[in-house]
């Protein structure tokens, strides 16, 4: 039956699971797969009480599977909640459709639907069957690792951040464990134990073996954790930048995380780091740098239709495509000199002011003519310097009033929605811009109700949408939500009236740190929509509230700010003021309406100034301390061990009575045995204390003292283990003769080994080694007792 690996096989398949974290909303999927893998263990235990073959084991497990997914999922279809009847089974392969559609559609951590959460118990189970048919049936532990990798390899294969070194330590110690409780096994089978030692039962010598498990255990490991690394594919960089595609022929579809998956993150982070650092020669406050356009809406979330980049798309310091729809509104030439800090990670898309006319950057970087995004198949922007010149239209109210006639497929692209919209949503469009005359007037009573008049509050702890009806109870009942959901929803409604939109996602300026040079740090990231209006093409809005009470940096566009206007299409405020301004009136802003703006714009920032020196690197700190506690462990646990080695001799000793001489004739034999060690020096443990100590005398130069304190342990620790009653050396003798050897080891090899013996002690390596393997030990007979226990059950049970 193998009780012993049948649960050591389903304990490495939940290790393995844990890496499966990153995908789920939740920790539900987590124990529901825990109750998969403990009935396809019950049903491997008695497939094999049975002596069925190996296939029908499977077949078994399989089936034990079926009836849990049946039980956990469609209970209500199925015979007494268990049999599966015609009607469950429908119903699972119309749950799996619809957890596959949800798979593709959202992007991880995934909310825990049903269809969602019966793919990945049904996969955990399927791993659970594959590592008991191969290390319990088949008696092959090793290739058991192949199904335990491949859950390791959705996360990597869906995310762009690898797996937490956590959990894939605990999937590593699970496999081991599973290799180590195999060998167990197959050692044991040679026979029983047939020798005994004063401590207890002995066991046959397996420190060979054992060694050269460990070895093939790291190595494993290690190639587990390089190989991915470096090779093309499986990471977007590959290790200090190899592996990376290189994208030079043919056509190549372009693939990133959902823009919108780490925007919160960004938003929430405690640290607001410093993300980017640029000049700009705008007269005006610059405007906002965009990393991605969403052009694309399917019911629930917004999201960018798939990218083909060929090799004609690089910049090669070309002129960019111009901007769609941009003719006859005014536009000025802005030059902007970005830098986009080091720890900035795995930015493909370049933050550029809209729109880029021409874009100065080292590597392989394309553009996408439909939405102007500058990307790369390879490189990243952190670290790198590079200027934008972009052309910044003037719109004004009266110009977009005056906006010509969309072209009919750019029309039919923006403006679709979705059928399965609710009507109470396509009715409040039309409701909160009841009285418009024009689409600009729409747009303005849009924002003005999401900034003023709606009741709607800035909260970052709202959840992201993740579908349909997140945005209607966003737009209905709550109304709280941070910018995804107000420019999700502006641009939303935008197409519900016909008037062409998208979400673009990337930076507000940030602040101004001395004239020209201006900081954009995480919290300046921001969504908000564009709606196009042909003659001034993709404009932007502002319908998520700024200052202190909102997004802190964001601020609404001079040309969305005038009265709506009534049917007649005039204002008063445009019949006092100009309704337009020419390439010629780029500076005819008055300098201290400029600076007004600024001022009213400074406080809303929160960031304490904004110098790049604001506020301590709490990540760096929190980093370097970790780093040296790990550096300083080894070191430490050495000491420990040495004074709770000697302490022992006087614990055992009792409360008044003197120290033990054999108990410290050990502990100094050990402690010597310790710093040969973590010298570097050979030490054979099959050697008599005599033949030691005579070898270390021989590698060593030894002085008369040291060589006569050498001997002392030696003859203390033979007359310890084989002649206790006769007299022995004292404990203080001993203590001072292992720091008389230690000093005479460390005098006799080299500055390294005495920099390796101090930093980096061996002793320490074969101390947790020792302790691991008693533990190990330990488990694997409370195994067998349990085993033996179970067989006993059986046994008594009436035939």
């Amino acid at each position: 039956m193998r009780l012993r690996m049948t649960i050591m096989a389903a304990l490495a398949a939940l290790a393995g699971s844990v890496a499966l974290y990153p995908l789920f909303s939740g920790r539900g999927w987590f124990w529901s797969g825990l109750g998969a893998v403990a009935v396809v263990a019950a049903a491997g235990l008695v497939t094999r009480h049975l002596r069925w073959p190996a296939v029908f084991g499977a077949v078994g497990g399989l089936a034990a599977l079926h009836l849990y997914l049946t039980a956990r999922f469609t209970a209500a279809e199925a015979f007494l909640g268990v049999v599966p009847t015609p009607e469950s089974l429908r119903r699972l392969t119309e749950l799996m459709r619809e957890g596959w559609d949800a798979a593709n559609r959202y992007a991880a951590p995934v909310p825990p639907l049903p269809g969602i959460m019966l793919l990945a118990v049904a996969g955990i189970g399927l791993v659970a069957v594959l590592v008991d048919l191969l290390a319990v049936r088949l008696r092959r532990a090793a290739p058991a690792g192949l199904p335990l990798l491949a859950m390791y390899s959705v996360p990597a294969a869906v995310r762009e951040d690898s797996v937490s070194w956590i959990a894939f330590g605990i999937g590593a110690l699970g496999y081991l464990a599973l290799l180590a409780a195999d060998n167990h096994e197959q050692v044991g089978g040679w026979g029983h134990l047939v020798f005994r030692s004063a401590s207890g039962p002995a066991r046959p010598d397996t420190g060979a073996m054992a060694a050269a498990g460990r070895r093939i255990g790291v190595a494993a490991v290690a190639v587990a954790v390089l190989v991915p690394a470096v090779t093309p594919g499986i990471h977007s960089h590959g290790m200090f930048g190899l592996g990376s595609g290189g994208g030079r022929g043919g056509t190549q579809t372009v693939t990133t995380p959902d823009p919108l998956v780490s925007l919160k993150r960004e938003l929430t982070r405690q640290d607001d780091l410093l993300v980017l650092r640029y000049r700009s020669d705008d007269t005006d406050r610059p405007d906002y740098l965009r990393l991605y356009s969403l052009d694309r809406f399917d019911g629930d979330r917004w999201t960018y239709s798939s990218l083909q980049s060929t090799a004609r798309d690089r910049l090669s310091d070309r002129r960019l495509p111009a901007p769609p729809g941009l003719s006859s509104v005014p536009a000025r030439q802005v030059t902007t000199r970005i830098t986009v800090q080091r720890q900035v990670r795995d930015m493909s898309f370049l933050p550029v002011p809209y729109a880029p006319s021409r874009v100065s950057i080292e590597g392989d970087w394309r553009v996408h003519a439909p939405s102007l995004m500058i990307y790369s198949l390879r490189d990243s922007a952190g670290g790198r310097s590079y200027t934008v010149t972009s052309i910044r239209a003037r719109p004004t109210a009266s110009r977009l009033r005056l906006a010509g006639r969309t072209p009919t497929e750019l029309y039919n692209r923006y403006t679709f929605v979705p059928e399965r919209i609710p009507r109470e949503v396509r009715r409040l469009a039309h409701e909160v811009t009841a009285g418009a005359a024009t689409a600009y007037d729409q747009a303005v009573m849009l924002q003005r109700w999401f900034t003023q008049g709606g009741g709607f509050q800035y909260d970052l702890t709202a959840q992201p949408p993740q579908r349909g009806s997140d945005l209607v109870d966003f737009l209905i009942n709550n109304r709280k939500g941070y910018c995804e959901q107000f420019a999700a929803s502006m641009a939303l409604l935008a197409r519900i009236l016909g008037i062409p939109a998208r979400v673009a996602m990337g930076y507000t300026p940030g602040t101004q740190v001395t004239p020209g040079v201006w900081e954009v740090r995480t919290r300046d990231a921001h969504a908000w929509p564009e709606l196009y209006f042909e003659g001034a093409g993709w404009v932007r809005f502002e319908p998520t509230p700024s200052g202190a009470a909102g997004q802190g940096t964001a601020a609404s566009p001079d040309y969305s700010e005038p009265a709506v206007s009534s049917s007649t299409g005039s204002t008063q405020e445009e019949e006092t003021g100009p309704t337009e301004t020419g390439p010629e009136d780029t500076a005819s802003a008055s300098p201290s309406a400029t600076a007004q703006r600024q001022d009213d714009l400074g406080p809303r920032a929160g960031t304490g100034g904004g110098r790049s020196g604001a506020g301590a690197p709490l990540g760096w700190i929190a980093g370097v301390l970790l780093a040296l506690l790990l550096l300083a462990a080894p070191m430490a646990a050495r000491q420990v061990t040495r004074r709770v080695r000697w302490a022992g001799v006087t614990s055992r000793s009792g409360g008044g009575s003197p120290p033990d001489p054999g108990e410290a004739a050990h502990a100094a034999w050990r402690e010597m045995r310790a710093d040969a060690l973590d010298h570097g020096l050979e030490w054979r443990p099959s050697d008599t204390p005599r033949a030691a100590a005579r070898r270390l005398g021989e590698l060593l130069e030894l002085d008369a003292p040291a060589a006569q304190a050498l001997g002392r342990i030696a003859h203390a620790e033979e007359v310890a283990r084989y002649a206790p009653s006769r007299p022995q050396t004292p404990p203080e003798v001993l203590r001072a003769d292992v720091r008389t050897v230690r000093e005479a080891i460390s005098a006799s090899v080299g500055r390294r080994a005495r920099l390796r013996a101090r930093l980096l002690p061996a002793s320490t390596v074969v101390s947790v080694g020792s302790a691991t393997r008693a533990a190990g030990g330990r488990l694997a007979d409370a195994a067998s007792r349990a085993e033996a226990a179970f067989r006993r059950l059986l046994s008594r049970r009436p035939r």
